[in-house]
């Protein structure tokens, strides 16, 4: 790189982006130059262990005795789509004390956009950082600047810094300023009797200052003042409200060399540095789970700390530049180390690439182990392995687990049953305990009985209810229906197939009629977590959590398990037509609740028939609203208990949408549910979304699953169609022009899942069946074939020189040892013929056919 070149580096999704900006040479006239900003995206190849050029850009500056300087280079969202952009900020030295600003856009075109332009009448030098909007903060003479792409307006914060800590946006704050102020009491004379190091520690204080907002906020939430001295740089983790307060978890460099972990302004933990004068921190969420802070410092070393034990993991020296991202495209952050080579000036010629776990990729020419590709294959080889095995360690003690807890159970049975037999013949009668009813089996081939006996009539059974149904209620809602039954929670796991069925109670008839009715089973998530601010700079942001979501969703899956049955609520419902009921005038029936009940694990055996109770309803209940669904007003939520939200969900009409856009973040989704169609979240369940508006929308519910930034599932639930064509026209006012709404098929998910493992259970029978039939007739086509030997072999007489060991008798025996070797050597060689093999082949791919076509039923 010529002198008269800038180079900056800057990571963006897995990729190098290197900006490399060439002042131009004098025209002909001797007045005009043009300068030059080059671009060049590289991606890290695994095979070759280097970096290769993608593409390029190019950007021209023309300006008359004019000089252009990289300030700084960044990644900040663009407001007008939500999508992460590299920002470069560029400086024009126009006149001696005229400077001009240009801050570029690229595009994954590799076109520049210039954003914005403005003229200052000095050098922006202190504290500049580019922030989401994109937008450009600066300090100069203890006063910050802020200017937006959104209205090119230079404001200044009342508040006098002396340095900035940290700079970010949260959610309902705007951008956040956090930084060191003078105290207002050291602002007057110090007293003689204050000493000089009480002056040093409480002659600054930390400040937080919302530039949106224009208000000071307490900062006793982020650091103790008594560090505002000697705190270098800091790093917002997480950011929570819980109950109105803060709750803030940072790491802090000081000058003392020393990284401070902070928890609501207390400190923690501590670790001190291995190298002098800290300069920037980083977070990486390495393959392990683990975070590593990677913390840089003026004397171009660098080193990375464990969150866990915050201990020093590694340390590196001559280090030009670090960036974490995704390089080598495994989901997980790794480290680019990129080193300075006093041989070469091209960059990128002397790098490391390492997440301190199994990645670790390196060109250094010195070290031949880094460049050895059959060591970096047994290495990769060694990764896998390990992986597997602890993949295999964990079935292994999961079965364990599983055999230990039969075997328990196994003693349990039989120390009760000869408890029960010693009484037997000791002519004692034993009564086990209620705990101990459900692992006894009657020996004697008595009727299953569920749990308790069901063969009795229906009025003697309302007992047997109240282990099983949790609760039964109804409701009306416009001309239908709707009857409820929760299970409790020890029981749901062990019923299969559960419908409910209305029976007219009559007195007059012995055969009561059955009501027809529509059957669902209602699940809905009730999770609530604090309200959380969300900030760019936190430890877990969105990207992270996308890209370690495969990572950790095997570590997830046990805690969901276990936690899913507290977390959601199940209901059972029969919706019917409430008009031919009127006829009756004080209608009354019984509710009754099928199941199959599972025997083993895995199989269900028949069903049963358990009475939820009886509902009565009459004209005169209907009239007064005893039993109609009450709607919420705006800003209040359902009134517990909340069958009526159930009572919505298996009445309304329900339609899925799957909403995408190439180029603009989706956040106008939420923004539609809450301003336009002015809905509450429900309290309970906060993944659903009820429009309180009053006319025909008022009570269509919605629910917002957004998958990725740029598309999403909408379900909305409403009366009739009329109500649909509503929404969706105000929901296209508000989206992207280039955005594409589709409509999903509704299907039962348990119907096509319960389809896809018949499938598979006929897929295996068919084999089994198959390759049985077909060991059969090979056994029985070998045997007849000894046989058929056999019989020849007995043919021959056996000499009757036999017992004189003559020759004839000694190759008779060698005959009869060949022709048992012959047999052996059939026996362990049985093929198949191509015949039978076409068969079973053609039997086996019509099966898989089929359930390959459930599969993508299911997937779909």
């Amino acid at each position: 790189m010529s002198s008269n070149e800038q180079e900056n580096l800057l990571s963006y999704n897995g990729e190098v982006l290197i900006f490399q900006l060439s002042q131009g040479d004098l025209a002909e006239e001797g007045i005009t130059k043009t300068s030059k900003l080059h671009v060049k995206r590289m991606t890290f190849d695994r095979s070759t262990r280097a970096f290769i050029q993608k593409s390029t850009g190019i950007f021209s500056f023309h300006g008359e005795c004019s000089s252009f300087e990289i300030i700084c280079c960044s990644c900040a969202a663009d407001f007008r789509t939500g999508i992460n952009l590299p920002c470069v900020l560029i400086r024009r030295n126009k006149k001696k004390s005229v400077f001009v600003y240009f801050l570029l856009l690229l595009h994954n075109s590799n076109k520049f956009e210039q954003r914005m332009n403005f003229t200052l009448d000095y050098e922006m030098k202190d504290d500049i950082k580019i922030l989401n909007g994109p937008s450009i903060l600066w300090r100069h003479n203890r006063t910050f600047f802020y200017i937006s792409s959104k209205n090119d307006r230079i404001i200044s914060a009342p508040v006098k810094f002396s340095s900035i800590k940290w700079a970010g946006e949260f959610e309902n704050l705007g951008i956040i300023l956090f930084g060191v102020e003078e105290s207002h009491s050291t602002k007057r004379e110090s007293s003689q009797k204050s000493s000089e190091s009480d002056y040093i520690i409480w002659g600054t204080e930390f400040c937080a200052y919302s530039i949106e907002n224009q208000k000071i906020l307490n900062s006793a939430y982020f650091l103790p003042h008594a560090y505002s001295s000697v705190v270098t740089c800091i790093y917002i983790c997480t950011i929570k409200v819980v109950n109105t307060m803060l709750r803030i978890s940072l790491v802090a460099l000081t000058q003392k060399n020393q990284l401070i972990w902070f928890q609501d302004g207390v400190p923690k933990r501590l670790c001190q540095l291995p190298f002098q004068d800290p300069c920037a921190l980083q977070v990486m969420a390495s393959g392990g789970g683990d975070l590593l802070f990677i913390v840089s410092f003026r004397s171009n070393d660098v080193c990375a700390i464990w969150k866990k034990s915050f201990q020093v993991a590694s340390k590196w020296q001559k280090v030009k530049s670090v960036l974490v991202d995704d390089f080598i495209g495994t989901g997980t952050e790794q480290s680019l180390l990129v080193f300075k080579d006093t041989f070469n000036t091209n960059c990128l010629t002397s790098f490391k690439i390492t997440d301190l776990s199994d990645v670790n990729y390196s060109n250094d020419t010195f070290d031949p182990m880094e460049n050895n590709l059959v060591e970096d294959n047994l290495q990769e080889n060694y990764a896998l392995t390990i992986q597997a095995l602890e993949r295999r360690l964990q079935v292994g003690l999961a079965s364990i687990q599983e055999l230990q807890k039969h075997l328990l159970l196994k003693e349990r049975v039989l120390s009760k049953s000869c408890k029960a037999l010693v009484g037997l013949v000791q002519s004692k009668e034993y009564i086990p305990p209620c705990e101990e009813e459900d692992i006894l089996v009657s020996l004697c081939g008595d009727k299953k009985h569920f749990p308790h006996s069901l063969d009795e009539k229906l009025s003697d059974t309302s007992h047997d209810s109240k282990y099983i149904i949790e609760k039964m209620w109804y409701r009306v809602l416009d001309d239908h229906l709707v009857v409820g039954v929760e299970i409790k929670n020890s029981f749901i796991l062990f019923l299969k197939d559960v419908t409910l069925s209305l029976l007219v109670d009559q007195a007059y008839t012995s055969n009561p009629p059955l009501i027809q009715c529509k059957n669902s089973m209602i699940k809905l998530n009730k999770v609530s977590f604090p309200t959380t601010l969300s900030s760019p700079y936190e430890t877990e942001s969105e990207a992270k959590r996308i890209k370690l979501i495969l990572h950790n969703e095997e570590r997830k899956n046990n805690f969901h398990k276990q936690s899913s049955e507290s977390e959601c609520m199940q209901v059972f419902t029969a919706v019917t037509a409430l008009s031919p009921l009127l006829a009756f005038h004080n209608f009354c029936c019984i509710v009754l609740l099928h199941a199959r009940w599972e025997k083993t694990h895995g199989q269900f055996g028949e069903s049963c028939t358990v009475p939820c109770g009886r509902l009565s309803l009459s004209v005169e209940d209907i009239s007064s609203g005893k039993h109609s669904v009450t709607l919420p007003e705006k800003s209040k939520s359902f009134k517990e208990p909340i069958e009526d939200l159930f009572a919505l969900l298996a009445v309304f009409h329900k339609f899925c949408f799957q909403i995408t856009s190439p180029d603009y973040t989706l956040t106008s989704v939420k923004t539609w549910l809450f301003e336009h169609m002015g809905c509450e979240t429900i309290k309970e369940f906060p993944d659903y979304f009820l429009c309180t508006i009053l006319g025909a929308l008022h009570g269509t519910l919605f629910n917002w699953k957004q998958k990725t930034p740029f598309e999403g599932i909408l379900t909305i639930y409403c009366r009739n169609q009329t109500t649909l064509f509503q929404c969706l026209h105000n929901l296209t006012q508000v989206l992207p022009l280039n955005c594409v709404i589709k409509q999903l098929k509704l299907g039962s998910k348990e119907f096509l899942t319960n389809q896809l493992a018949l499938f598979l259970e006929k897929e295996i029978i068919t084999l089994k069946n198959s390759f049985s039939s077909a060991i059969s007739e090979i056994e029985s086509n070998l045997a007849q074939r000894c046989e058929i030997v056999k019989k020849n072999t007995n043919s021959n007489s056996m000499p009757k020189a036999l017992s004189t060991g003559t020759e004839e008798t000694i190759q008779w025996i060698r005959e009869q040892l060949q022709q048992e070797k012959e047999q052996i050597t059939w026996g362990m060689n049985l093929t198949l013929s191509s015949a039978i093999y076409r068969e079973i082949t053609l039997k086996v791919a019509e099966v898989q056919l089929e359930s390959d076509l459930a599969a993508q039923k299911l997937n779909n």
